[in-house]
Protein backbone atom coordinates (compact mmCIF):
# COMPACT_ATOMS: atom_id res chain seq x y z
CA UNK A 1 0.00 0.00 0.00
CA UNK A 2 1.09 3.53 -1.02
CA UNK A 3 1.14 5.58 2.05
CA UNK A 4 0.16 9.37 1.83
CA UNK A 5 3.53 11.22 3.12
CA UNK A 6 3.57 14.42 4.65
CA UNK A 7 6.16 16.67 3.31
CA UNK A 8 8.16 19.95 4.14
CA UNK A 9 8.02 23.36 1.87
CA UNK A 10 11.29 21.99 1.11
CA UNK A 11 10.68 18.17 -0.16
CA UNK A 12 7.68 19.81 -1.88
CA UNK A 13 9.52 22.07 -3.92
CA UNK A 14 11.42 19.00 -4.93
CA UNK A 15 8.58 16.72 -5.40
CA UNK A 16 7.79 19.76 -8.57
CA UNK A 17 11.40 20.16 -9.75
CA UNK A 18 11.38 15.78 -9.36
CA UNK A 19 8.23 15.75 -11.50
CA UNK A 20 9.61 17.82 -14.52
CA UNK A 21 13.08 16.55 -14.89
CA UNK A 22 12.79 13.19 -14.24
CA UNK A 23 9.42 12.20 -15.38
CA UNK A 24 8.86 15.11 -18.30
CA UNK A 25 5.56 16.54 -16.89
CA UNK A 26 6.13 20.32 -16.98
CA UNK A 27 5.42 23.10 -14.66
CA UNK A 28 2.74 24.94 -16.40
CA UNK A 29 0.85 21.21 -16.90
CA UNK A 30 0.92 21.07 -13.07
CA UNK A 31 -0.20 24.51 -12.55
CA UNK A 32 -3.13 24.19 -14.90
CA UNK A 33 -4.51 20.87 -13.40
CA UNK A 34 -3.86 22.46 -9.49
CA UNK A 35 -5.95 25.18 -10.49
CA UNK A 36 -8.62 22.96 -12.59
CA UNK A 37 -8.90 21.04 -9.17
CA UNK A 38 -9.42 24.46 -7.17
CA UNK A 39 -12.02 25.06 -9.63
CA UNK A 40 -13.75 22.08 -9.44
CA UNK A 41 -13.87 21.47 -5.39
CA UNK A 42 -15.63 25.29 -5.84
CA UNK A 43 -18.11 24.98 -8.36
CA UNK A 44 -19.17 21.89 -6.63
CA UNK A 45 -18.97 22.40 -3.07
CA UNK A 46 -20.46 26.32 -3.68
CA UNK A 47 -22.70 26.07 -6.62
CA UNK A 48 -24.83 28.57 -5.73
CA UNK A 49 -22.15 31.01 -5.34
CA UNK A 50 -21.68 33.19 -8.83
CA UNK A 51 -19.85 35.68 -8.05
CA UNK A 52 -16.03 34.83 -6.91
CA UNK A 53 -13.75 37.01 -6.17
CA UNK A 54 -10.05 35.49 -6.97
CA UNK A 55 -7.40 37.36 -4.19
CA UNK A 56 -4.09 36.79 -6.17
CA UNK A 57 -0.29 37.20 -4.97
CA UNK A 58 2.34 37.19 -7.71
CA UNK A 59 4.16 33.82 -7.67
CA UNK A 60 3.09 30.36 -8.23
CA UNK A 61 0.32 30.20 -5.40
CA UNK A 62 -1.24 33.24 -7.82
CA UNK A 63 -1.29 31.17 -11.22
CA UNK A 64 -2.81 28.40 -9.57
CA UNK A 65 -5.35 31.11 -8.41
CA UNK A 66 -5.48 32.53 -12.44
CA UNK A 67 -6.13 29.40 -13.33
CA UNK A 68 -8.68 28.95 -11.37
CA UNK A 69 -10.23 32.05 -11.87
CA UNK A 70 -10.69 31.27 -15.67
CA UNK A 71 -12.02 27.73 -15.41
CA UNK A 72 -14.72 29.38 -12.73
CA UNK A 73 -15.78 32.61 -15.46
CA UNK A 74 -15.74 29.44 -18.07
CA UNK A 75 -18.21 27.81 -16.16
CA UNK A 76 -20.63 30.67 -16.06
CA UNK A 77 -19.86 32.66 -12.76
CA UNK A 78 -18.58 36.65 -12.68
CA UNK A 79 -15.20 36.70 -11.41
CA UNK A 80 -12.67 39.30 -10.18
CA UNK A 81 -9.47 38.86 -9.73
CA UNK A 82 -7.66 41.12 -7.32
CA UNK A 83 -3.75 41.06 -7.79
CA UNK A 84 -1.85 41.70 -5.51
CA UNK A 85 0.93 43.30 -7.13
CA UNK A 86 2.03 46.00 -10.29
CA UNK A 87 1.30 44.29 -13.57
CA UNK A 88 5.10 44.75 -14.22
CA UNK A 89 5.60 42.33 -11.23
CA UNK A 90 3.88 39.30 -12.86
CA UNK A 91 6.24 37.46 -14.50
CA UNK A 92 7.04 33.45 -15.30
CA UNK A 93 4.15 31.22 -15.46
CA UNK A 94 1.99 33.30 -13.53
CA UNK A 95 1.85 35.57 -16.77
CA UNK A 96 1.13 33.16 -18.85
CA UNK A 97 -2.06 32.23 -16.59
CA UNK A 98 -2.39 36.03 -16.70
CA UNK A 99 -2.40 36.19 -21.14
CA UNK A 100 -4.95 32.97 -20.78
CA UNK A 101 -7.27 35.14 -18.35
CA UNK A 102 -7.09 37.46 -20.29
CA UNK A 103 -7.77 35.53 -23.88
CA UNK A 104 -10.62 33.81 -22.20
CA UNK A 105 -12.56 37.17 -21.06
CA UNK A 106 -11.52 38.83 -24.26
CA UNK A 107 -13.81 36.02 -26.86
CA UNK A 108 -17.33 36.68 -27.88
CA UNK A 109 -20.06 38.41 -26.44
CA UNK A 110 -20.98 35.40 -24.87
CA UNK A 111 -17.81 35.03 -23.25
CA UNK A 112 -16.78 34.71 -19.41
CA UNK A 113 -17.25 37.92 -17.07
CA UNK A 114 -13.98 38.59 -15.51
CA UNK A 115 -12.33 41.90 -14.02
CA UNK A 116 -8.94 41.71 -13.48
CA UNK A 117 -7.54 44.55 -11.04
CA UNK A 118 -4.10 45.29 -10.14
CA UNK A 119 -3.66 46.12 -6.22
CA UNK A 120 -0.40 46.80 -5.27
CA UNK A 121 -0.69 49.08 -2.34
CA UNK A 122 -3.37 49.42 0.17
CA UNK A 123 -5.27 52.48 -0.82
CA UNK A 124 -5.82 50.68 -4.51
CA UNK A 125 -6.73 47.54 -2.89
CA UNK A 126 -9.75 49.94 -0.89
CA UNK A 127 -10.80 51.01 -4.16
CA UNK A 128 -11.59 47.25 -4.86
CA UNK A 129 -14.23 46.88 -1.64
CA UNK A 130 -17.43 46.56 -3.61
CA UNK A 131 -15.32 43.52 -5.33
CA UNK A 132 -14.66 41.93 -1.56
CA UNK A 133 -17.57 42.52 -0.12
CA UNK A 134 -19.80 41.46 -2.94
CA UNK A 135 -18.40 38.15 -3.19
CA UNK A 136 -20.54 35.57 -2.77
CA UNK A 137 -17.08 33.75 -2.42
CA UNK A 138 -13.61 34.34 -2.00
CA UNK A 139 -10.71 32.18 -3.48
CA UNK A 140 -7.12 33.18 -1.40
CA UNK A 141 -3.94 32.34 -3.37
CA UNK A 142 -1.50 35.02 -1.99
CA UNK A 143 0.86 33.13 -1.23
CA UNK A 144 1.60 29.34 -0.90
CA UNK A 145 3.85 26.81 0.08
CA UNK A 146 7.03 28.29 0.07
CA UNK A 147 5.90 31.61 2.14
CA UNK A 148 7.46 32.41 5.28
CA UNK A 149 5.24 34.35 8.09
CA UNK A 150 4.94 37.19 8.94
CA UNK A 151 1.89 38.31 5.96
CA UNK A 152 3.26 42.05 5.16
CA UNK A 153 2.30 44.96 2.89
CA UNK A 154 -0.75 44.85 0.85
CA UNK A 155 -1.10 40.87 1.84
CA UNK A 156 -1.86 41.79 5.45
CA UNK A 157 -4.65 44.38 4.48
CA UNK A 158 -6.04 41.94 2.44
CA UNK A 159 -6.40 39.70 4.98
CA UNK A 160 -7.26 41.89 7.80
CA UNK A 161 -10.29 42.78 5.36
CA UNK A 162 -11.76 39.17 4.43
CA UNK A 163 -11.11 38.24 8.23
CA UNK A 164 -14.34 40.94 8.54
CA UNK A 165 -16.32 39.50 5.78
CA UNK A 166 -18.89 36.77 6.26
CA UNK A 167 -18.47 34.97 2.47
CA UNK A 168 -16.72 31.52 2.60
CA UNK A 169 -12.94 31.45 1.83
CA UNK A 170 -11.64 28.66 0.11
CA UNK A 171 -7.63 28.56 0.27
CA UNK A 172 -5.53 27.44 -2.33
CA UNK A 173 -2.68 25.15 -1.47
CA UNK A 174 -2.42 26.50 2.15
CA UNK A 175 -4.17 29.46 3.78
CA UNK A 176 -2.28 32.52 3.43
CA UNK A 177 -0.28 33.35 6.33
CA UNK A 178 0.73 29.47 7.43
CA UNK A 179 3.70 28.90 7.45
CA UNK A 180 3.72 24.74 5.23
CA UNK A 181 6.25 23.46 8.28
CA UNK A 182 4.18 24.42 10.87
CA UNK A 183 2.92 21.51 13.28
CA UNK A 184 1.01 24.47 15.85
CA UNK A 185 -2.50 24.78 15.63
CA UNK A 186 -3.25 28.35 14.69
CA UNK A 187 -1.44 30.58 12.80
CA UNK A 188 -2.12 34.83 14.02
CA UNK A 189 -2.36 36.78 11.17
CA UNK A 190 -3.07 34.31 8.85
CA UNK A 191 -6.06 34.18 6.16
CA UNK A 192 -9.15 32.63 7.51
CA UNK A 193 -10.50 29.32 5.45
CA UNK A 194 -13.38 27.60 5.15
CA UNK A 195 -11.93 24.53 3.14
CA UNK A 196 -8.23 24.02 1.51
CA UNK A 197 -7.31 22.25 -1.34
CA UNK A 198 -4.11 21.35 -1.75
CA UNK A 199 -2.02 19.45 -4.12
CA UNK A 200 -0.08 16.35 -4.40
CA UNK A 201 0.79 15.18 -0.51
CA UNK A 202 -0.31 17.49 3.00
CA UNK A 203 2.55 19.19 4.14
CA UNK A 204 3.25 19.36 8.10
CA UNK A 205 0.63 22.85 8.92
CA UNK A 206 -2.36 20.51 6.80
CA UNK A 207 -1.97 18.16 9.27
CA UNK A 208 -1.31 19.28 12.35
CA UNK A 209 -2.81 22.99 11.94
CA UNK A 210 -6.45 24.02 12.27
CA UNK A 211 -6.39 25.29 8.66
CA UNK A 212 -10.40 25.18 8.10
CA UNK A 213 -11.85 27.12 11.08
CA UNK A 214 -15.22 27.90 10.19
CA UNK A 215 -18.26 24.95 11.93
CA UNK A 216 -20.46 22.80 8.99
CA UNK A 217 -23.84 22.53 10.29
CA UNK A 218 -22.28 24.24 13.88
CA UNK A 219 -21.13 20.53 14.79
CA UNK A 220 -17.55 19.89 12.42
CA UNK A 221 -14.87 22.17 10.74
CA UNK A 222 -14.10 22.71 7.52
CA UNK A 223 -12.68 20.74 4.82
CA UNK A 224 -9.16 20.16 3.60
CA UNK A 225 -8.53 18.40 0.71
CA UNK A 226 -5.44 16.85 -1.30
CA UNK A 227 -6.15 16.87 -5.30
CA UNK A 228 -3.47 14.79 -7.26
CA UNK A 229 -1.99 17.10 -10.05
CA UNK A 230 0.18 14.27 -11.69
CA UNK A 231 3.58 13.55 -10.21
CA UNK A 232 4.11 10.18 -10.21
CA UNK A 233 4.37 8.92 -6.52
CA UNK A 234 8.29 8.05 -7.11
CA UNK A 235 8.62 11.40 -7.50
CA UNK A 236 7.02 11.74 -4.15
CA UNK A 237 10.00 11.74 -1.66
CA UNK A 238 10.13 12.75 2.14
CA UNK A 239 13.12 12.29 4.84
CA UNK A 240 10.70 12.60 7.98
CA UNK A 241 9.10 9.36 7.76
CA UNK A 242 5.58 10.96 8.40
CA UNK A 243 2.13 9.68 7.04
CA UNK A 244 -1.50 10.42 6.99
CA UNK A 245 -2.73 7.67 9.07
CA UNK A 246 -6.23 7.99 6.71
CA UNK A 247 -4.80 6.33 3.92
CA UNK A 248 -4.71 3.05 6.35
CA UNK A 249 -8.49 2.90 6.47
CA UNK A 250 -8.45 1.24 2.68
CA UNK A 251 -7.14 -1.82 4.58
CA UNK A 252 -11.09 -2.24 6.56
CA UNK A 253 -12.52 -1.28 3.21
CA UNK A 254 -12.72 -4.68 0.97
CA UNK A 255 -15.55 -6.97 1.44
CA UNK A 256 -14.93 -9.82 3.92
CA UNK A 257 -14.76 -13.46 2.38
CA UNK A 258 -17.93 -14.84 2.15
CA UNK A 259 -16.46 -17.88 3.19
CA UNK A 260 -15.16 -16.31 6.22
CA UNK A 261 -16.45 -17.45 9.90
CA UNK A 262 -15.37 -16.08 13.62
CA UNK A 263 -12.65 -17.76 13.58
CA UNK A 264 -11.06 -16.23 11.08
CA UNK A 265 -11.45 -12.74 12.50
CA UNK A 266 -9.71 -12.98 15.42
CA UNK A 267 -10.72 -12.98 19.61
CA UNK A 268 -9.98 -10.36 21.96
CA UNK A 269 -9.75 -10.60 25.50
CA UNK A 270 -10.58 -7.22 27.36
CA UNK A 271 -9.08 -7.57 31.11
CA UNK A 272 -9.99 -4.64 32.87
CA UNK A 273 -12.60 -3.16 35.24
CA UNK A 274 -12.77 -3.03 39.30
CA UNK A 275 -15.30 -2.30 42.13
CA UNK A 276 -17.34 0.50 40.56
CA UNK A 277 -15.51 0.65 37.45
CA UNK A 278 -17.96 -1.55 35.55
CA UNK A 279 -18.24 0.86 32.32
CA UNK A 280 -15.00 0.66 31.24
CA UNK A 281 -14.86 -2.71 30.15
CA UNK A 282 -18.13 -2.58 29.01
CA UNK A 283 -17.33 0.56 26.63
CA UNK A 284 -14.08 -0.98 25.06
CA UNK A 285 -15.83 -4.92 24.44
CA UNK A 286 -18.87 -3.11 22.81
CA UNK A 287 -16.31 -0.95 20.31
CA UNK A 288 -14.09 -4.79 20.01
CA UNK A 289 -17.89 -6.06 18.92
CA UNK A 290 -18.93 -3.62 16.80
CA UNK A 291 -15.44 -3.03 14.61
CA UNK A 292 -15.59 -6.37 13.84
CA UNK A 293 -13.82 -8.62 16.05
CA UNK A 294 -15.20 -12.72 15.55
CA UNK A 295 -15.37 -12.94 19.20
CA UNK A 296 -14.96 -10.97 22.19
CA UNK A 297 -14.50 -12.13 25.69
CA UNK A 298 -14.19 -9.19 28.84
CA UNK A 299 -12.22 -10.76 31.94
CA UNK A 300 -13.17 -8.68 34.69
CA UNK A 301 -13.65 -9.28 38.56
CA UNK A 302 -16.52 -11.79 39.67
CA UNK A 303 -18.45 -8.67 41.55
CA UNK A 304 -18.62 -6.88 38.55
CA UNK A 305 -18.82 -9.73 35.67
CA UNK A 306 -23.15 -9.41 35.64
CA UNK A 307 -22.73 -5.94 35.17
CA UNK A 308 -20.48 -5.93 32.06
CA UNK A 309 -22.21 -8.81 30.64
CA UNK A 310 -25.04 -7.03 30.48
CA UNK A 311 -23.60 -4.80 27.78
CA UNK A 312 -25.04 -7.01 24.60
CA UNK A 313 -25.68 -10.18 24.67
CA UNK A 314 -22.80 -10.62 21.77
CA UNK A 315 -20.87 -10.43 24.71
CA UNK A 316 -18.78 -13.55 26.89
CA UNK A 317 -17.71 -12.65 30.63
CA UNK A 318 -14.95 -14.25 32.11
CA UNK A 319 -15.12 -13.72 36.06
CA UNK A 320 -11.89 -12.93 37.64
CA UNK A 321 -10.69 -13.87 41.10
CA UNK A 322 -10.88 -10.35 42.92
CA UNK A 323 -8.79 -8.86 46.02
CA UNK A 324 -9.79 -6.68 49.13
CA UNK A 325 -10.38 -3.34 47.27
CA UNK A 326 -12.44 -4.98 44.20
CA UNK A 327 -9.73 -5.03 41.67
CA UNK A 328 -7.96 -8.16 39.22
CA UNK A 329 -5.90 -10.51 42.14
CA UNK A 330 -2.59 -12.35 41.65
CA UNK A 331 -4.62 -15.29 41.59
CA UNK A 332 -5.90 -14.93 38.22
CA UNK A 333 -2.41 -15.66 36.88
CA UNK A 334 -2.07 -19.53 38.51
CA UNK A 335 -0.97 -21.46 35.47
CA UNK A 336 -3.93 -23.38 35.15
CA UNK A 337 -6.69 -20.22 35.69
CA UNK A 338 -4.14 -18.21 33.06
CA UNK A 339 -4.14 -21.02 30.64
CA UNK A 340 -8.16 -21.20 30.68
CA UNK A 341 -8.17 -17.36 30.55
CA UNK A 342 -6.23 -16.83 27.48
CA UNK A 343 -7.04 -20.02 25.81
CA UNK A 344 -8.20 -19.49 22.05
CA UNK A 345 -6.95 -15.36 22.67
CA UNK A 346 -5.68 -13.91 19.58
CA UNK A 347 -5.46 -10.15 21.10
CA UNK A 348 -4.98 -9.26 24.88
CA UNK A 349 -6.11 -5.43 25.39
CA UNK A 350 -5.98 -4.73 29.41
CA UNK A 351 -6.25 -1.48 31.38
CA UNK A 352 -10.20 0.24 31.24
CA UNK A 353 -10.91 0.81 34.59
CA UNK A 354 -8.50 -1.81 35.97
CA UNK A 355 -7.65 0.72 38.72
CA UNK A 356 -4.57 0.92 40.84
CA UNK A 357 -6.16 0.01 44.36
CA UNK A 358 -4.58 -3.82 45.59
CA UNK A 359 -2.70 -6.21 43.06
CA UNK A 360 -3.94 -4.55 40.27
CA UNK A 361 -1.07 -2.92 38.87
CA UNK A 362 1.21 -5.92 39.80
CA UNK A 363 -1.50 -8.02 37.68
CA UNK A 364 -1.15 -5.94 34.50
CA UNK A 365 2.67 -6.11 34.87
CA UNK A 366 2.56 -9.70 35.02
CA UNK A 367 -0.13 -10.60 32.98
CA UNK A 368 1.45 -8.52 30.47
CA UNK A 369 4.95 -10.38 30.84
CA UNK A 370 2.99 -13.75 31.25
CA UNK A 371 1.65 -13.87 27.59
CA UNK A 372 3.09 -13.90 24.51
CA UNK A 373 -0.19 -12.71 21.65
CA UNK A 374 -0.13 -9.03 20.55
CA UNK A 375 -1.52 -7.00 23.39
CA UNK A 376 -2.84 -3.08 23.49
CA UNK A 377 -2.05 -1.46 27.21
CA UNK A 378 -4.34 1.70 28.58
CA UNK A 379 -5.43 3.52 31.24
CA UNK A 380 -4.18 2.25 34.25
CA UNK A 381 -2.30 -0.84 33.03
CA UNK A 382 -0.15 2.49 31.52
CA UNK A 383 0.16 3.83 34.74
CA UNK A 384 1.19 0.22 35.89
CA UNK A 385 4.29 0.64 33.96
CA UNK A 386 5.88 4.18 35.11
CA UNK A 387 8.88 3.98 36.53
CA UNK A 388 9.02 0.09 35.22
CA UNK A 389 8.95 0.44 30.76
CA UNK A 390 12.03 -1.55 30.94
CA UNK A 391 9.66 -4.04 31.04
CA UNK A 392 7.69 -2.72 28.45
CA UNK A 393 10.87 -3.58 26.34
CA UNK A 394 11.09 -7.17 27.18
CA UNK A 395 7.24 -7.29 26.53
CA UNK A 396 7.89 -6.22 22.44
CA UNK A 397 11.21 -8.17 22.46
CA UNK A 398 11.19 -10.73 19.90
CA UNK A 399 8.77 -8.59 17.61
CA UNK A 400 5.31 -9.43 20.16
CA UNK A 401 2.87 -6.67 18.97
CA UNK A 402 3.24 -4.18 22.00
CA UNK A 403 0.53 -1.12 21.85
CA UNK A 404 0.21 1.58 23.86
CA UNK A 405 -2.08 4.54 24.11
CA UNK A 406 -1.55 6.93 26.37
CA UNK A 407 -3.08 10.42 26.55
CA UNK A 408 -0.37 13.44 27.59
CA UNK A 409 -0.91 12.62 31.54
CA UNK A 410 -0.31 8.72 31.03
CA UNK A 411 2.68 9.31 28.95
CA UNK A 412 4.23 11.61 30.95
CA UNK A 413 4.05 9.70 33.95
CA UNK A 414 5.57 6.64 31.37
CA UNK A 415 8.14 8.88 30.23
CA UNK A 416 9.11 10.90 33.29
CA UNK A 417 8.09 14.24 32.14
CA UNK A 418 5.45 16.42 32.87
CA UNK A 419 2.82 17.54 30.31
CA UNK A 420 3.74 20.36 29.03
CA UNK A 421 7.29 18.47 28.33
CA UNK A 422 5.06 16.10 26.62
CA UNK A 423 3.36 18.50 24.20
CA UNK A 424 6.23 20.15 23.65
CA UNK A 425 7.67 17.69 21.33
CA UNK A 426 5.17 15.17 20.43
CA UNK A 427 6.54 13.76 17.32
CA UNK A 428 10.27 13.69 18.60
CA UNK A 429 8.71 11.82 21.81
CA UNK A 430 6.57 9.96 20.01
CA UNK A 431 8.99 8.59 17.94
CA UNK A 432 12.05 8.23 20.77
CA UNK A 433 9.86 6.03 22.97
CA UNK A 434 8.45 3.55 20.61
CA UNK A 435 11.45 2.98 18.64
CA UNK A 436 13.52 2.38 22.16
CA UNK A 437 10.97 -0.19 23.80
CA UNK A 438 10.04 -1.92 20.11
CA UNK A 439 6.62 -0.41 21.04
CA UNK A 440 3.70 0.69 18.78
CA UNK A 441 2.29 4.25 20.60
CA UNK A 442 -0.56 6.17 20.23
CA UNK A 443 -0.11 9.70 21.54
CA UNK A 444 -3.64 10.89 21.87
CA UNK A 445 -4.50 14.38 21.92
CA UNK A 446 -5.28 17.22 18.99
CA UNK A 447 -4.03 15.11 15.75
CA UNK A 448 -3.74 11.92 17.70
CA UNK A 449 0.04 10.19 16.76
CA UNK A 450 1.15 6.68 16.16
CA UNK A 451 4.83 6.14 16.44
CA UNK A 452 5.81 2.46 14.92
CA UNK A 453 9.18 0.80 16.43
CA UNK A 454 10.73 0.65 13.05
CA UNK A 455 10.27 5.36 13.60
CA UNK A 456 7.78 5.89 11.31
CA UNK A 457 4.75 8.09 12.53
CA UNK A 458 1.33 8.76 11.01
CA UNK A 459 -1.01 11.37 12.06
CA UNK A 460 -4.38 11.19 12.34
CA UNK A 461 -6.90 14.74 11.54
CA UNK A 462 -10.38 13.10 12.14
CA UNK A 463 -12.05 13.43 15.86
CA UNK A 464 -13.62 17.00 17.43
CA UNK A 465 -13.87 18.21 20.56
CA UNK A 466 -17.12 16.23 21.17
CA UNK A 467 -15.01 13.54 21.92
CA UNK A 468 -13.72 15.24 25.62
CA UNK A 469 -15.79 12.88 27.66
CA UNK A 470 -14.79 9.93 30.23
CA UNK A 471 -14.56 6.26 27.68
CA UNK A 472 -13.45 7.78 24.67
CA UNK A 473 -10.14 6.12 25.38
CA UNK A 474 -12.00 3.25 26.43
CA UNK A 475 -13.87 2.80 23.07
CA UNK A 476 -10.42 3.76 21.30
CA UNK A 477 -8.84 0.55 23.10
CA UNK A 478 -11.41 -1.84 22.14
CA UNK A 479 -11.32 -0.65 18.14
CA UNK A 480 -7.44 -0.82 18.58
CA UNK A 481 -7.84 -4.55 19.12
CA UNK A 482 -10.73 -5.50 17.29
CA UNK A 483 -8.42 -4.25 14.33
CA UNK A 484 -5.18 -6.06 15.32
CA UNK A 485 -7.56 -9.07 15.37
CA UNK A 486 -8.85 -8.74 12.08
CA UNK A 487 -5.21 -7.63 10.41
CA UNK A 488 -2.49 -9.83 12.43
CA UNK A 489 -0.26 -9.51 9.22
CA UNK A 490 -0.55 -5.70 8.69
CA UNK A 491 -0.61 -4.46 12.81
CA UNK A 492 1.01 -0.96 11.51
CA UNK A 493 -1.90 -0.41 9.35
CA UNK A 494 -4.66 -1.81 11.38
CA UNK A 495 -3.67 0.54 14.50
CA UNK A 496 -3.94 3.59 12.19
CA UNK A 497 -6.92 2.54 10.69
CA UNK A 498 -8.32 2.06 14.15
CA UNK A 499 -7.12 5.48 15.17
CA UNK A 500 -8.26 7.14 11.92
CA UNK A 501 -12.04 5.20 12.08
CA UNK A 502 -12.39 6.26 16.31
CA UNK A 503 -12.24 9.98 15.34
CA UNK A 504 -14.18 9.52 12.02
CA UNK A 505 -17.32 7.65 14.11
CA UNK A 506 -16.88 11.07 16.73
CA UNK A 507 -17.31 13.37 13.66
CA UNK A 508 -20.17 11.88 12.66
CA UNK A 509 -22.01 11.54 15.94
CA UNK A 510 -21.06 15.23 16.38
CA UNK A 511 -22.73 15.98 12.27
CA UNK A 512 -25.73 13.50 14.35
CA UNK A 513 -25.93 15.80 16.98
CA UNK A 514 -24.88 18.39 19.32
CA UNK A 515 -21.07 18.38 20.38
CA UNK A 516 -21.96 18.94 23.68
CA UNK A 517 -24.18 16.23 24.09
CA UNK A 518 -22.39 13.19 22.04
CA UNK A 519 -21.24 10.45 24.25
CA UNK A 520 -18.33 7.91 23.96
CA UNK A 521 -21.06 5.55 23.21
CA UNK A 522 -22.56 7.37 20.45
CA UNK A 523 -19.16 6.86 18.71
CA UNK A 524 -20.10 3.30 18.95
CA UNK A 525 -23.10 3.75 17.29
CA UNK A 526 -21.23 5.90 14.32
CA UNK A 527 -18.91 3.17 13.56
CA UNK A 528 -20.50 1.92 10.40
CA UNK A 529 -20.59 5.67 8.78
CA UNK A 530 -17.55 5.72 9.56
CA UNK A 531 -16.40 2.16 7.49
CA UNK A 532 -18.97 3.44 5.12
CA UNK A 533 -17.15 6.20 4.52
CA UNK A 534 -14.36 6.84 1.92
CA UNK A 535 -11.63 8.93 2.09
CA UNK A 536 -11.36 9.93 -1.76
CA UNK A 537 -14.71 10.85 -3.20
CA UNK A 538 -15.89 10.67 -6.84
CA UNK A 539 -13.75 13.61 -8.13
CA UNK A 540 -10.35 12.36 -6.68
CA UNK A 541 -10.09 14.39 -3.57
CA UNK A 542 -8.52 12.74 -0.32
CA UNK A 543 -10.48 14.55 2.32
CA UNK A 544 -7.76 14.86 5.20
CA UNK A 545 -10.18 16.89 7.35
CA UNK A 546 -13.91 17.14 7.13
CA UNK A 547 -16.53 15.01 6.10
CA UNK A 548 -17.83 14.53 2.22
CA UNK A 549 -21.56 14.15 1.97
Amino acid sequence: MTMMQVLTAAEMGAVDKRTEEEFGIPLEELMERAGDAVARFCLREYPEAKHVTVICGKGNNGGDGLVAARLIALAGCEVTVLLLAAEGDIKGLPAKMLDDLRGAATGDDDGPAVLIEFCAGEEELFEQSAALEGAELLIDAVVGTGFKAPLRGVAAVAQERVSRLTAPVVAVDLPSGWDADSVEQNAEGAFRADAVVTFTAPKMAHVFGHLASSRVSGDAFGPVVVAEIGSPDEAIQSAGRVSWAGESKAIAEAWRDINGNKGKFGHVLLVGGSYGTFGAPSMSSLAALRTGAGLVTAGVPKMIANEVGRVTPELMVRALAEGDAGEASMANLEEEKLATLIKGISVLAVGPGLSTRGEASEFARALVAKTTMPVVIDADALNAFAGKTELLKSAAAGGRTVVLTPHPGEMGRLAGMTVKEVEADRIGLARKFATEHGVTLVLKGWRTLIAHPDGSIAVNTTGNPSMAKGGSGDILTGIVAAMIAQFPQDVARAVEAAVYLHGLAGDFAAHAMDEHTVLATDTVSHLSDAFRYRVRDEDGFTWLAGVHE
